[in-house]
């Protein structure tokens, strides 16, 4: 019997789908971008608020001055001209640049006209009133929708993709103008508003310039330009981490260089240390840990009881290195016993025997169990940390600049966060780290692997606590005094939604989460009663949107949304290329 072989035609390229706004595009963005500019050149609100003239010459009263543009208005004008310049500029991924200054001047828009109608008592406040017309908020807003809907008329492609390469010298400088740029953007990030209490409306003003900084940023992202960067400071690593330190500690040189933001500061550090650590444990082992702050109390009870406190129950006073190793010691002690569990249990089981022992530890510090945590009367009067003389806590001068009190503290923690960034680094990519992450991802066909995953779970918890334990001993003395009240269940959850905000095992995911949780609260003191449900709803939406983290690692940014290592979808780079269709 003879056979016979049919061909079948190939399948047909999908045929390309034209947006109906995309005849609109470029007209759209023109449009936005003009209404940009003019929104900066407007008056914002018709008349002065009960709170006081709102900032920077926006009310029509004091609008004297409409060219020198300053604040948010500035960012509006810059937002206008960016969009104008995406859209007729040959820049990569011209739709997703221009899409997301669209959102960046929509954000800020909305932001200070809500605020203006809510506490001007309606939209005459925004619009007009017995004769007087202040239509910013609502041409910045249209310029912004218009800006928007102009990036998906244009259309939505694969973030650009810069093949620049950078002589040594040239590569270097790129990374010192960016890295200062950073340290800028934080600078003005910290002192945006002033606090609450300086300014009536610091909140808002806040929020609107994370949304101009939100825009930029994913418009820079969109353009390529981020990822280039990353590129470039992974092959000039230890330049890169050597430059970021230097801005770290050049923070105290900038606006924010005063005791209140110095205070915030050194706070953020001490976390985001603790972060890291807990970093170890639930992003590259991927045990859940509901009690891991407890960890930080036992290395600041331990420091506390060795400083020379006058309720100190040793009565021994030891140099601050010697007490930060005993705390991180007997900490670490305390994670291998908690880790003994893991033995027999993971999961939702694991999260209830690590929630039993921060629950274990805050009962036994309030009772005063073994009389070395004094009770609700807390450990007060630690001495302060001093160095050649110079007391921590005090402010001095290098040269003519004098820098503010606890400057000191925070160079510290610099240096803190550093090493355990270190740690975390060595870790992460060692033979110990490959075991971990093998258990995060099945527990049991690690095993198969011969990898012997109960000595690996309790280590990780060994060396979590440990860390843990020094961030404590620092804490103690930062703060002169040490009490069960700092270390509630509430800040191991707090704790646990900064790593998973920044990015599950990410070294630099775990600063930014713990920054912004201690941040945010700083700057949302005018939302008191609003800011935790902004803040769960925050979370709720970077959860919804961005489940691997704002900064996530590569493992888990494959595993929780589909991205490729470079951060675009996979099912993006799988498209058939536009001129392959038909």
């Amino acid at each position: 019997m003879s056979t016979s072989t049919v061909s079948t035609p190939a399948a047909a390229p999908p045929v390309e789908q034209r947006s109906a706004l995309a005849p609109l595009g470029k007209p759209f963005a023109a449009v936005g971008g003009v209404l940009g500019i003019v929104a900066a050149l407007l008056p914002w609100v018709t008349f002065g608020l009960k709170d006081g003239n709102w900032p920077d010459k926006s009310t029509l009263q004091f609008f004297d001055a409409p060219f020198a543009v300053t604040g948010f208005r500035w960012h509006v004008l810059l937002l206008g001209v960016l969009i104008l310049v995406a859209a007729f500029a040959p820049v990569p991924s011209k739709g997703r640049v221009v899409r997301a200054l669209g959102w960046g001047l929509a954000v800020v828009s909305f932001i200070n006209g809500a605020y203006i109608t809510v506490k001007g008592g309606g939209l005459g406040a925004i619009t007009a009133l017995d004769g007087d017309v202040a239509f910013g908020s609502i041409v910045g807003l249209v310029g912004g929708v218009l800006a928007i809907l102009a990036g998906y008329g244009i259309g939505i492609e694969l973030p650009g993709q810069w093949k620049v390469k950078l002589s040594t010298p040239v590569a270097y400088l790129v990374l010192l103008v960016s890295f200062a740029a950073v340290l800028y953007a934080v600078a003005a990030m910290l002192t945006t508003g002033g606090v609450g209490t300086s300014n009536p409306y610091a909140g808002a003003i806040f929020l609107s310039f994370l949304g101009f900084a939100g825009g930029v940023l994913a418009a820079l992202s969109g353009v390529g330009f981020i990822r280039w960067l990353s590129v470039l400071s992974e092959e000039h690593r230890v330049f890169s981490v050597i430059v970021l330190a230097a801005c770290a500690l050049l923070l105290p040189f900038t606006e924010a260089g005063n005791e209140y933001w110095m205070t915030v500061a050194a706070n953020i550090g001490i976390y985001a240390a603790t972060a890291i650590g807990l970093n170890i444990v639930v992003g590259l082992a991927g045990l859940l840990d509901l009690g891991y702050v407890a960890f930080m109390g036992i290395g600041a009870l331990v420091a506390a009881n060795f400083s020379g406190a006058a309720t100190a129950h040793f009565g021994i006073t030891l140099p601050f290195p010697v007490a930060a190793v005993i705390a991180g010691v007997v900490a670490g002690i305390f994670g291998a016993i908690v880790g003994s569990p893991t033995l027999r249990v993971r999961g939702d089981y694991l999260a209830i025997v690590t929630l039993a022992f921060g629950e274990i530890f805050t009962r036994s510090a309030q009772n005063d169990i073994g009389g070395i945590t004094n009770g609700s009367n807390a450990i007060p009067g630690i001495p302060p940390l001093s160095l050649f003389g110079a007391e921590f806590n005090k402010s001095f001068s290098i040269g003519a600049v004098k820098l503010p009190a606890g400057v000191l503290y925070y160079i510290l923690i610099v240096l803190l966060v550093a090493a355990t960034m270190a740690v975390f680094a060595n870790l992460k990519f060692s033979r110990i780290g490959r075991a971990w992450i093998a258990i995060r991802e099945d527990e049991d066909a690690a095993r198969a692997m011969g990898i012997q995953t109960g000595k690996k779970k309790i280590l990780a918890f060994l060396i979590g606590a440990t860390l843990a334990g020094l961030a404590g001993a620092v804490f103690a003395h930062k703060n002169g005094t040490v009490s069960y009240e700092s270390f509630k269940f509430m800040e191991s959850v707090t704790l646990l939604a900064a790593v998973i905000l920044g990015g599950m095992g990410s070294i630099p995911g775990a600063v930014l989460g713990a920054a912004l949780l201690f941040v945010l609260p700083e700057k949302l003191r005018e939302f008191e009663e609003y800011r935790l449900m902004i803040f769960g709803l925050a979370l709720i939406v970077i959860m919804r949107f961005r489940p691997q983290g704002l900064i996530p690692d590569r493992h888990r940014r494959a595993e929780l949304a589909d991205e490729d290592v470079g951060g675009v979808p996979v099912d993006e780079v799988h498209e058939v290329p536009k001129e392959a269709k038909a």
